[in-house]
């Protein structure tokens, strides 16, 4: 009879393969997106947002690395494929986009508006806020670009030198508050017509914003895309020449 290896062991030799962060992602989104459903889509139960949670335990609790930013690169090692489609998944965009273009007619006006509006506000808000609580340089940098996707965001990010990691933290979670609060939001306001209510949740939430909306109603979820490729566009070109306007 063979002995059989320590639990201990087997979680050492499984946290050294790449395959397995890869594998940990899926499966903790896929525990999320379980809760999700089940709970009838509630906003709170965010898939991304329980699997953000579940991979920063386990990452930061067994082992891993011998500190957070060992186990985060390490993990990172096997995840970076996620990571890479994000570009794609963004680009992919592009499909609901065309086949709702009829959709779009006649409101190209008010949501250009919109998002200008939006943009504006997400952003003065934000960096405001960091300086009244006195954040640092590198903080206050982040928080431009932290209500664009992710992929764009980070491209800003390097383009205007600041840390494209932190901007990367402060995207995730503008779009998970984003995706849990906006449907109470604008509840409270009364706003009913989805095409408003997606364009809204595309310019404040971005990717994550945009799977909440598409589960919840298609057409939501269209000009939820529509206003996230805009927003990142105008924003890619714009932001870096504003910023070095306000920071010299």
């Amino acid at each position: 009879m063979t002995d059989r290896l320590p639990i201990s062991e087997i979680w050492v030799y499984l946290s050294g393969d790449p395959l397995f962060a890869l594998v940990l992602t899926l499966a903790t989104y896929q525990i999320g997106y379980t809760l999700y459903v089940k709970s009838n889509r509630n906003p709170i139960l965010n898939p991304a947002a329980i699997s953000i949670v579940l991979i920063a335990v386990i990452i930061s609790q067994f082992g891993f690395g011998d500190t957070n930013r060992d186990a985060y690169q390490k993990y990172f090692e096997g995840a970076k494929f996620v990571h890479f489609l994000l570009g794609t998944a963004t680009v992919a965009l592009a499909v609901p986009i065309y086949r709702g273009f009829a959709q779009m007619k006649g409101k190209i006006f008010p949501i250009f508006v919109a998002l200008i509006a939006g943009s504006i506000a997400s952003i003065a808000s934000a960096v405001l806020i960091a300086k009244y609580m006195n954040a640092g340089d590198s903080i206050v940098g982040s928080m431009y670009t932290k209500s664009v996707t992710a992929p764009i965001a980070m491209g800003i990010a390097e383009r205007i030198q600041v840390s494209p990691t932190l901007t990367a933290v402060f995207t995730v979670i503008t779009g998970i508050l984003g995706a849990i609060l906006a449907p109470y939001i604008l509840d409270i306001f009364k706003i009913r017509p989805w095409w408003i209510r997606g364009t809204a949740i595309g310019v404040g939430a971005h990717g994550l914003g945009i799977t909440r909306a598409f589960s919840v109603n298609e057409q939501a979820g269209i000009f939820a895309s529509m206003a996230m490729g805009l927003n990142g566009v105008l924003s890619a070109i714009v932001l870096p020449y504003v910023y070095v306007l306000l920071n010299g």
